[in-house]
């Protein structure tokens, strides 16, 4: 996790939790002019659209105040979805036994994507069984993780 994500995370989380959601992750993608700032969030009841205004809202005067971001970007707030996203070790491992999409940064055996069973977290890697083939892949690699739904 990068210092930038961190230090937006360390400067959103207490209003989120104040207004009664998890902060769940968040993503910045810079692209040219129009970067984005994405924070997912969640709630024991899940989350609504008017919940996503709310903490859009607090989160946006905290930033203006702040100012972590020196670019322009656009602020979005969304539940993390039936294909959330995961970020933390915690969250993987809450997860286990679900179905996994995983993109590396680097290759790893001569491959970047992955789609597979979680089946285990061991340190700072995953346990993930593609094919009758298990890979342990370094969190540190991961460039983007999902869960798959299953219908």
């Amino acid at each position: 996790m990068s210092a930038k994500i961190k230090q937006l995370e360390s400067l959103i989380r207490p209003a989120i939790s104040a207004l009664g959601f998890d902060l769940w992750g968040v993503e910045f993608r810079s692209a040219g002019k129009q970067s984005t700032l994405r924070i997912y969030i969640d709630g024991p009841e899940g989350v609504t659209v008017d919940d996503c205004a709310r903490v859009s809202h607090q989160v946006s005067g905290i930033l203006d105040v702040e100012d972590p971001i020196a670019e322009q970007y656009l602020l979005e707030v969304s539940s993390p979805g039936m294909d959330r996203p995961l970020y933390t070790l915690e969250q993987y491992q809450a997860h286990l036994g679900h179905q996994l999409e995983v993109r590396l940064r680097v290759p790893f055996e001569g491959r970047r994507r992955f789609k597979g069973v979680l089946n285990g977290v061991e340190g700072d890697e995953i346990l993930l069984v593609v094919d009758d083939h298990e890979y342990l892949l370094p969190l540190d690699f991961i460039d983007r993780a999902r869960l798959v739904p299953q219908f």
